[in-house]
Protein backbone atom coordinates (compact mmCIF):
# COMPACT_ATOMS: atom_id res chain seq x y z
CA UNK A 1 0.00 0.00 0.00
CA UNK A 2 1.25 3.82 -0.42
CA UNK A 3 0.89 6.54 1.77
CA UNK A 4 1.39 9.93 2.52
CA UNK A 5 3.81 10.19 5.70
CA UNK A 6 2.04 13.44 7.57
CA UNK A 7 5.65 12.60 10.13
CA UNK A 8 8.67 11.97 9.87
CA UNK A 9 8.69 7.96 10.34
CA UNK A 10 11.91 6.08 11.49
CA UNK A 11 13.36 3.89 8.25
CA UNK A 12 10.54 5.01 6.21
CA UNK A 13 10.73 8.52 5.26
CA UNK A 14 10.07 12.41 6.06
CA UNK A 15 6.45 14.23 6.41
CA UNK A 16 5.08 14.88 3.02
CA UNK A 17 7.05 12.13 1.25
CA UNK A 18 4.91 8.81 -0.20
CA UNK A 19 6.20 5.39 0.29
CA UNK A 20 4.75 1.94 0.21
CA UNK A 21 4.35 -0.30 2.74
CA UNK A 22 2.80 -3.62 3.30
CA UNK A 23 -0.87 -3.70 4.26
CA UNK A 24 -1.17 -4.83 7.28
CA UNK A 25 1.58 -2.04 8.87
CA UNK A 26 -0.26 0.47 7.52
CA UNK A 27 -3.84 -0.81 8.72
CA UNK A 28 -2.29 -2.01 12.09
CA UNK A 29 0.42 1.21 12.52
CA UNK A 30 0.48 4.38 10.44
CA UNK A 31 -3.00 4.99 9.50
CA UNK A 32 -4.85 4.72 12.78
CA UNK A 33 -2.42 6.46 15.04
CA UNK A 34 -2.49 9.38 12.43
CA UNK A 35 0.80 9.41 10.85
CA UNK A 36 -0.27 8.38 7.34
CA UNK A 37 -3.15 8.79 4.89
CA UNK A 38 -3.58 6.75 2.37
CA UNK A 39 -1.92 7.97 -1.29
CA UNK A 40 -5.24 8.46 -3.13
CA UNK A 41 -5.89 11.62 -5.28
CA UNK A 42 -8.28 13.21 -2.65
CA UNK A 43 -5.16 12.82 0.29
CA UNK A 44 -2.95 14.28 -1.94
CA UNK A 45 -4.59 17.26 -2.85
CA UNK A 46 -5.91 17.45 1.62
CA UNK A 47 -1.88 16.83 2.37
CA UNK A 48 -1.16 20.25 0.15
CA UNK A 49 -3.83 22.34 2.46
CA UNK A 50 -3.11 20.30 5.80
CA UNK A 51 1.16 20.93 5.46
CA UNK A 52 1.59 24.28 6.68
CA UNK A 53 -0.63 23.28 9.71
CA UNK A 54 1.37 20.04 9.88
CA UNK A 55 4.86 21.46 9.92
CA UNK A 56 3.55 24.18 12.66
CA UNK A 57 2.56 21.60 14.73
CA UNK A 58 5.76 19.10 14.26
CA UNK A 59 7.58 22.57 14.98
CA UNK A 60 5.89 22.79 18.47
CA UNK A 61 5.48 19.56 19.29
CA UNK A 62 9.68 19.19 18.45
CA UNK A 63 10.38 21.89 20.73
CA UNK A 64 8.66 20.49 23.25
CA UNK A 65 9.83 17.20 23.25
CA UNK A 66 13.37 19.17 23.10
CA UNK A 67 12.88 20.64 26.87
CA UNK A 68 11.88 16.92 28.24
CA UNK A 69 14.19 15.25 26.37
CA UNK A 70 17.14 17.84 28.11
CA UNK A 71 15.65 16.92 31.45
CA UNK A 72 14.79 13.14 30.65
CA UNK A 73 18.02 12.10 29.02
CA UNK A 74 20.38 10.69 31.12
CA UNK A 75 18.22 10.09 33.77
CA UNK A 76 18.51 6.98 35.80
CA UNK A 77 15.80 4.49 37.32
CA UNK A 78 16.17 1.32 39.48
CA UNK A 79 14.16 -1.89 39.11
CA UNK A 80 14.55 -4.72 42.21
CA UNK A 81 13.67 -7.91 40.82
CA UNK A 82 13.97 -11.65 41.77
CA UNK A 83 16.76 -13.14 39.19
CA UNK A 84 18.92 -16.51 39.40
CA UNK A 85 22.38 -16.81 40.36
CA UNK A 86 23.57 -16.17 36.96
CA UNK A 87 21.74 -12.99 37.05
CA UNK A 88 18.89 -13.96 34.77
CA UNK A 89 15.37 -12.37 35.70
CA UNK A 90 12.25 -14.45 37.07
CA UNK A 91 10.35 -12.42 34.42
CA UNK A 92 11.43 -9.49 32.52
CA UNK A 93 11.40 -5.29 32.41
CA UNK A 94 9.04 -4.44 30.15
CA UNK A 95 8.26 -1.02 28.62
CA UNK A 96 5.41 -0.69 30.07
CA UNK A 97 7.26 -0.97 33.73
CA UNK A 98 9.96 1.80 32.48
CA UNK A 99 7.17 4.02 31.39
CA UNK A 100 5.65 3.54 34.79
CA UNK A 101 8.88 4.01 36.43
CA UNK A 102 9.75 7.36 34.26
CA UNK A 103 6.13 8.66 35.22
CA UNK A 104 6.35 7.71 39.18
CA UNK A 105 9.66 9.87 38.95
CA UNK A 106 7.53 13.39 36.95
CA UNK A 107 7.76 12.48 33.49
CA UNK A 108 4.99 11.52 31.28
CA UNK A 109 6.01 8.47 28.92
CA UNK A 110 3.78 6.04 27.16
CA UNK A 111 4.80 2.57 26.48
CA UNK A 112 4.83 3.27 23.15
CA UNK A 113 8.10 5.67 23.65
CA UNK A 114 9.91 3.68 25.02
CA UNK A 115 12.76 1.96 22.01
CA UNK A 116 12.92 -1.41 23.45
CA UNK A 117 13.09 -4.14 20.98
CA UNK A 118 12.94 -6.62 23.41
CA UNK A 119 11.84 -6.96 27.55
CA UNK A 120 15.07 -6.82 29.77
CA UNK A 121 15.76 -10.24 31.17
CA UNK A 122 18.85 -9.78 32.77
CA UNK A 123 20.43 -7.91 35.55
CA UNK A 124 22.43 -4.94 35.19
CA UNK A 125 22.72 -1.57 33.54
CA UNK A 126 20.48 -1.31 30.63
CA UNK A 127 20.81 1.90 28.40
CA UNK A 128 16.83 2.37 27.30
CA UNK A 129 16.31 4.46 24.07
CA UNK A 130 12.99 6.79 24.30
CA UNK A 131 11.43 8.37 21.38
CA UNK A 132 9.55 11.74 22.26
CA UNK A 133 9.41 13.23 19.05
CA UNK A 134 10.01 11.31 15.42
CA UNK A 135 13.08 14.11 15.43
CA UNK A 136 13.78 13.75 19.31
CA UNK A 137 15.49 10.52 20.75
CA UNK A 138 16.99 10.30 24.50
CA UNK A 139 18.21 7.89 26.30
CA UNK A 140 17.84 6.74 29.78
CA UNK A 141 19.65 4.33 32.28
CA UNK A 142 18.00 1.15 33.66
CA UNK A 143 19.62 -0.66 36.28
CA UNK A 144 18.29 -3.88 37.45
CA UNK A 145 19.29 -5.73 40.55
CA UNK A 146 18.23 -8.20 43.33
CA UNK A 147 18.38 -5.56 46.42
CA UNK A 148 19.48 -1.76 47.11
CA UNK A 149 22.91 -2.54 47.49
CA UNK A 150 23.08 -4.76 44.67
CA UNK A 151 21.68 -1.43 42.56
CA UNK A 152 24.71 0.53 43.91
CA UNK A 153 27.00 -1.64 42.80
CA UNK A 154 25.98 -1.92 39.28
CA UNK A 155 25.61 1.83 39.14
CA UNK A 156 29.20 2.21 40.10
CA UNK A 157 30.08 -0.16 37.23
CA UNK A 158 30.87 -3.54 39.25
CA UNK A 159 29.83 -6.99 37.35
CA UNK A 160 28.16 -8.79 40.27
CA UNK A 161 27.19 -11.81 38.39
CA UNK A 162 31.37 -11.85 37.69
CA UNK A 163 32.19 -10.96 41.32
CA UNK A 164 29.55 -14.09 42.36
CA UNK A 165 31.42 -16.30 39.98
CA UNK A 166 34.50 -15.19 40.94
CA UNK A 167 33.47 -15.73 45.20
CA UNK A 168 32.67 -19.25 43.94
CA UNK A 169 35.59 -19.85 42.54
CA UNK A 170 37.93 -18.52 45.09
CA UNK A 171 35.96 -20.64 47.46
CA UNK A 172 36.70 -23.76 45.79
CA UNK A 173 39.98 -22.89 45.45
CA UNK A 174 40.36 -22.56 49.29
CA UNK A 175 38.88 -25.97 49.90
CA UNK A 176 41.57 -27.23 47.08
CA UNK A 177 44.30 -25.54 48.67
CA UNK A 178 43.52 -27.12 52.55
CA UNK A 179 42.58 -30.29 51.01
CA UNK A 180 45.32 -32.06 53.46
CA UNK A 181 44.71 -30.55 56.34
CA UNK A 182 41.26 -31.27 55.76
CA UNK A 183 41.61 -35.04 54.98
CA UNK A 184 43.99 -36.08 58.10
CA UNK A 185 41.24 -34.17 60.12
CA UNK A 186 38.88 -36.13 58.81
CA UNK A 187 41.02 -39.61 58.73
CA UNK A 188 41.20 -39.05 62.41
CA UNK A 189 37.67 -38.34 63.26
CA UNK A 190 36.98 -41.79 61.46
CA UNK A 191 40.02 -43.49 63.30
CA UNK A 192 38.44 -45.45 66.28
CA UNK A 193 39.99 -44.27 69.33
CA UNK A 194 41.45 -47.55 70.31
CA UNK A 195 43.07 -47.71 66.83
CA UNK A 196 44.62 -44.03 67.52
CA UNK A 197 46.39 -44.79 70.64
CA UNK A 198 47.68 -48.19 71.72
CA UNK A 199 46.80 -48.98 75.64
CA UNK A 200 49.06 -50.59 77.89
CA UNK A 201 48.96 -54.52 78.02
CA UNK A 202 46.79 -55.39 81.13
CA UNK A 203 48.75 -56.40 84.07
CA UNK A 204 48.36 -60.13 84.94
CA UNK A 205 46.01 -60.65 88.27
CA UNK A 206 47.29 -62.27 91.26
CA UNK A 207 45.71 -65.77 91.47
Amino acid sequence: MEVILLERVAKLGQMGEVVRVKDGFARNFLLPRGKALRATDANRARFETMKVELEARNLEQKGEAEKVGSKLNGQSFTVLRQAAEGGQLYGSVSPRDIAALATDKGFALSRNQIALHAPIKTIGLHKVPVTLHPEVEVSINITVARNADEAERIKRGEDVTVLREEGAELEAEAERFFEPEAAEARRARETPAEEAEPTEPAEPTEK
